[in-house]
């Protein structure tokens, strides 16, 4: 028996206030597992309890009482987006994200959802969604990022909406917001989605959008760079049930040239770190050494960048320093992290990124944070954090967005209120 290690993780499982059956896919056990170290008839697993504290160091209320409005995360990935509205007294009433590591991030950051997580949007029918006053949608870039268009042209399959699997998974987000006709809708992709097909394909979801009767104004471009230390472009679209004066032409973004460098969110490998990430660091913070490249990786990667070079190709490895600003971290990045390799000077090999980096680089831990958990493999961290969104670009939108939205959702309930009978 271990009785003292069975009190440890039942102590700091009911301080989380979670039960068994809860945190089985978040710690990635199951129940029965579980049941085991609670009964003390097994010893717990390290990574089990660091997620644990976490949780409690996390606990207390995320949803407010009267929430200022409801809204619907849909591809939610691990919550990126949902990060930037919450914050702002909204209530996330229903998820949906197919991928199951994915949905284990997402339930380890949002423990006191009282919603599973959906699966598949394509099988959900809409009015099985909860009523909402706001969706959001990270709908899936693939068919229309340039890496994803290339691929896809090499393989001689389609892109776009032409893409069966994926592109159309745009029009599961027409007919939920033709169903409910929520107060506003907030979307996001890749840059390159403007310029998808000749621009066709961008044309087709602005006029579909608006022939649902939303106000939809411009969209906007916007560069990551001057909140976190990388080159990030994600376009972001907004619609308005009703007519208003929403523009994103006044949302004040800093510029690129005056953001931060990569050194506000490397570990500071100097003894300085408050709470050394046990899971990517040693005892003195120092990065673990599996993150730097082999002699072989490394040779392969300089190789490659020369051959490209002498080809006069632009393609190859970025090295990056303290004072940069790295490259756009991608989904790919856990194959050998070659757009962004940290450079450590004195001959030594470069490294990669460590997933607690990337949860700084993209705003889910400010700097010098380790408040993100972080519960699956580096390959799927890296997966994750490279298909979000920067979580500050959004936070800054959604304080934009917020009058228009909670305005609307305090107008609606008035009316609603006012519909009532009279009762007494």
């Amino acid at each position: 028996m271990f009785d003292d290690t069975r009190s440890d993780f039942s102590r700091l499982r009911e301080r989380a206030g979670i039960s068994l059956e809860a945190l089985a896919p978040i710690v990635g056990y199951s129940p029965a597992t579980l049941y085991r170290w609670e009964r003390g008839e097994a010893m717990p697993r390290q990574a089990a309890l660091v997620v644990l504290e976490d949780l409690v160091n996390r606990r207390g209320p995320t949803e407010p009482e009267k929430p200022a409005f409801r809204f619907i995360d849909l591809f939610a990935g691990i919550g990126g987006i949902r990060r930037g509205f919450e914050p702002l007294g909204g209530k996330c009433v229903f998820t949906s994200e197919w991928d199951r590591f994915a949905k284990t991030t997402y339930a380890a950051n949002f423990p006191h959802d009282s919603h599973e997580i959906s699966g598949d949007i394509t099988r959900t029918e809409a009015k099985d969604i909860p009523e909402h006053d706001l969706l959001l949608a990270g709908f899936p870039c693939q068919p229309f990022s340039i890496a994803g268009v290339s691929k896809k042209n090499a393989l001689g399959r389609a892109h776009g909406f032409a893409d069966e699997t994926q592109g159309t998974l745009f029009f599961d987000v027409v007919r939920i917001i033709a169903e409910h006709r929520p107060k506003a809708f907030l979307l996001e992709n890749v840059k390159n989605l403007v310029n998808h097909d000749k621009g066709r394909t961008f044309a087709v979801i602005m006029r579909t959008l608006r022939d649902l009767g939303y106000h939809v104004p411009t969209p906007r471009v916007i560069n990551a760079k001057g909140y976190v230390p990388q080159h990030r472009e994600r376009i972001l679209i907004a619609g308005f049930r009703e007519e208003c004066d929403f523009t994103f032409d006044d949302l004040d973004v800093p510029s690129p040239l005056n953001g931060p460098k990569l050194g506000t969110i490397l570990h500071p490998e100097d003894g300085s770190e408050k709470a050394p990430d046990k899971l990517y660091t040693d005892a003195n913070g120092r990065v673990s050494d599996r993150y730097t490249l082999t002699d072989h990786l490394w040779r392969y990667l300089q190789d490659y960048a020369a051959k490209h070079r002498a080809a006069g190709n632009g393609f190859g490895f970025g090295l990056a320093g303290r004072g940069d600003v790295a490259r756009t971290l991608s989904a790919r990045y856990y194959k050998d992290g070659s757009e962004i390799l940290i450079d450590r000077g004195n001959g030594r090999n470069p490294r990669r990124l460590t997933p607690r980096e990337c949860a700084r680089l993209m705003g889910f831990d400010k700097p010098g944070e380790s408040k993100f958990i972080i519960p699956v493999s580096d390959t799927q961290a890296y997966k994750q954090f490279g298909n979000s969104v920067a979580v500050p670009v959004i936070e800054a939108v959604a304080r934009h967005m917020l009058p228009y939205i909670a305005a609307e959702a305090a107008q609606d309930q008035e009316h609603l209120q006012k519909r009532l009978p009279l009762v007494g």
